[in-house]
């Protein structure tokens, strides 16, 4: 049962282009176990997408749900369409049409989407006005990712890079490192790179690298996260930072340090880079940085794996408490948010960590024993309908 998805809907739909021309786009929404609560996952929108992704996306959405216990199952979503060389007003129109062709499958009892490859708080916004006009009232719980001023939730922009560095924190702990004294390493400056270097450093670690799409930045002092946060947000790059020196970004991958955060794209540790991995303990803030055949030899080299289902569950964890508040109509805190984050982590990790301990392998077998078991009691106690 767990080996295949639930449901998969593929819709064709026409959009009218801004030069007056009918387009026909395809879409796909995948839920692939909805056991233990609603669907839960992304929309994309990428000239690649296509099935095969979702239903992998979708089941990697079910245990990453499981693996930090909150009551969502999981599901995926996306357009095959090229959002680079569309306006602002082709992709309202082609939102808000996909939302409609899809609508048999949302609602905020049966699946709730969040934003992914190029989708934002605006795609959600369009998604939710959509799903509401059909339903005739506001329906704020349809999706989660929303602006604030319609209902997101506090700190959830934050919630990657935060989530993954409290796993990190709980990790140090059991490892008897001390994270005031670390040193780390960063590839991918954008949402979960950035935000996780900024806590690193108020946890009083040095970010010795980070890099981006464009290149990477180097200093054995330690950088100025704060100061570099600002000078990505000004000049869309980390080069030309003025401090410290620049380096291939390939190069922050190998370097010496406590820590390494792999925040940017999948497969970016393979079986040609891991030998040089020299970081004592891995944390995926990206989705499936590291290939099957790196993890051998990472793990036969003695490196400690976060996995991704695990660390950077963050946002999918502030996703369900913007769930709850928009179901209860009652806006948390940011303090509220970032204090039932760490709860909801903490209590992640240390499940992880003794199932490992206890099975006697590592943390990415753990994690996902931890999450089919789950899925699976689950599955067993409801029993096969009819």
């Amino acid at each position: 049962m767990l080996a295949r998805c639930k449901r998969e809907l593929i819709v064709h739909f026409p959009v009218l282009m801004d030069d007056g021309s009918l387009e026909i786009f395809t879409g796909y929404r995948v839920q692939h176990n909805l056991t233990r609560g609603p669907g839960k996952g992304g929309i994309r929108y990428h000239p690649l997408v296509n099935l095969h992704e979702m239903r992998a996306l979708a089941m990697w959405m079910t245990w990453k749900c499981a693996v930090v216990d909150i009551p969502f199952g999981g599901a995926k979503g996306g357009v095959v369409c090229n959002p680079k060389q569309m306006s602002q007003a082709e992709l309202e129109r082609l939102t808000r049409r996909y939302t409609t062709e899809i609508s048999p499958f949302l609602g905020p009892t049966s699946d709730i989407p969040a934003p992914d490859v190029y989708t934002n708080e605006q795609t959600m916004a369009w998604i939710m006005d959509t799903y509401s006009m059909h339903s005739g009232y506001t329906v704020p719980a349809v999706v989660t990712g929303k602006p604030l001023s319609i209902g997101g939730s506090e700190g959830r922009s934050e919630a990657t890079g935060r989530g993954c560095v409290v796993v990190m924190q709980q990790a140090a702990q059991h490892l008897g490192m001390e994270m005031s004294t670390s040193k780390a390493a960063i590839q991918g400056f954008g949402n979960a790179g950035s935000v996780a270097a900024h806590y690193l450093a108020q946890a009083g670690a040095k970010v010795l690298a980070v890099s981006d799409s464009q290149g990477a930045v180097y200093s054995d002092k330690g950088l100025d996260v704060a100061k570099l946060r600002r000078h990505k947000a000004k000049t869309g790059t980390v080069r030309a930072f003025g401090e410290g020196e620049e380096i291939p970004a390939k190069d922050v991958l190998e370097l010496e340090c406590d820590f390494l955060v792999p925040a940017a794209l999948e497969g970016q540790i393979t079986a040609a880079n891991a030998p040089r991995v020299k970081a004592k303990v891995i944390a995926e803030a990206a989705n499936g940085p590291t290939t099957p055949e790196a993890d051998a030899i990472l793990q036969k080299n003695g490196v400690i794996v976060l996995p991704d289902i695990l660390a950077n569950a963050g946002g999918v964890v502030v996703s369900y408490f913007e769930w709850v508040q928009s179901l209860q109509k009652y806006q948390w805190s940011a303090a509220q948010v970032d204090d039932y984050l760490g709860g909801f982590m903490a209590k992640a990790f240390h499940g992880v960590y003794s199932t490992a301990q206890e099975r006697k392998v590592d943390l990415r077998t753990a994690a996902t024993l931890v999450a089919v078991s789950k899925v699976t009691e689950a599955t067993r106690i409801r029993g096969i309908y009819p």
